[in-house]
């Protein structure tokens, strides 16, 4: 199996264990309120299944999507299209959408060139990103639907994935909440769910982030805030970079709401 087999193998298994949470939800529990302000159950599958759509057409149809991004950026286009479809059709509707959304989506990447670098909402990216940051969403949002259904996260090697691309997102973090990158090295430190060490960065820089690959998940997506998880910074560029730390595309987020704490893994 390729290196990008394998991605969108675990791209599948997280549209897959998402699912699994909400594949038997009674109808009102949809309307659940998630930690994200003004969003529920709902909203966050529509808004998946919104860029899913989107992702598969910066693949299929580079053209397309740069208009739509245009529109986006104009203003030109409704700033909450991705909710809207969870607000105007019935729930056995929405997932069914979000279904073909995501198996096109899956369609898509197995046809694109290995080599191919994808337009997105922020810099283009390679294929492997473009795969890895779907499938960073994909937990995220998860992550608020299981924190409404009072459910804990399911913890798996492919939080791999979010923790590399957290610590790949640096410089984007320090552009997009417009100061300088800095130059002094950080590495990252992750216990993976088996109790082994995933390292990111020079080995032998003196600043570092460490903690649970859950935690540190947690905080790259800006679903708990750190000081309420096991990740904690050492030296002065970790601790700088940690406080605005965000692997996702756009502008800085304002996190979830405080007091949800660390959530036990399964």
């Amino acid at each position: 199996m390729s290196k990008l087999d394998g991605l969108i193998s675990d791209l599948m298994a997280e549209h897959e264990a998402l699912d699994e949470e909400v594949a038997e939800l009674e109808p009102e529990r949809f309307r659940l309120a998630t930690p994200a302000e003004g969003w529920t159950v709902a909203d966050q599958l529509s808004h998946l299944a919104y860029y899913d759509t989107t992702a598969a057409l910066a693949l299929v149809n580079p053209e397309a999507f740069a208009e739509h991004k245009r529109a986006l950026f104009a203003g030109e286009a409704d700033p909450a299209s991705d909710v809207a479809l969870g607000r105007s059709v019935p729930p056995e509707r929405l997932l069914a959408d979000w279904r073909t959304s995501r198996r096109d989506l899956l369609d898509a990447l197995e046809a694109a060139d290995p080599e191919k670098r994808v337009a997105w909402y922020g810099p283009e990216m390679s294929l492997a990103s473009f795969i890895t940051a779907r499938l960073m969403e994909t937990w995220a949002h998860g992550q608020d639907v299981r924190d409404a259904l009072g459910r804990p996260p399911v913890v798996s090697d492919r939080l791999r994935h979010i923790c590399h691309l957290g610590f790949s997102a640096r410089r984007y973090a320090y552009l997009v909440h417009g100061l300088d990158p800095p130059t002094e090295p950080v590495r990252v430190e992750a216990t993976a769910p088996g109790g082994s060490a995933w390292l990111f960065g020079p080995t032998e820089a003196t600043d570092s982030i460490r903690g649970s690959a859950l935690g540190l998940a947690l905080v790259f997506t800006q679903r708990r805030h750190p000081a309420e998880t096991d990740v904690v910074a050492e030296g002065k560029a970790a601790g700088e970079w940690l406080a605005i730390a965000q692997a996702f595309a756009g502008p800085p987020g304002t996190g979830r709401r405080p007091g949800l704490g660390m959530p036990e893994p399964v």
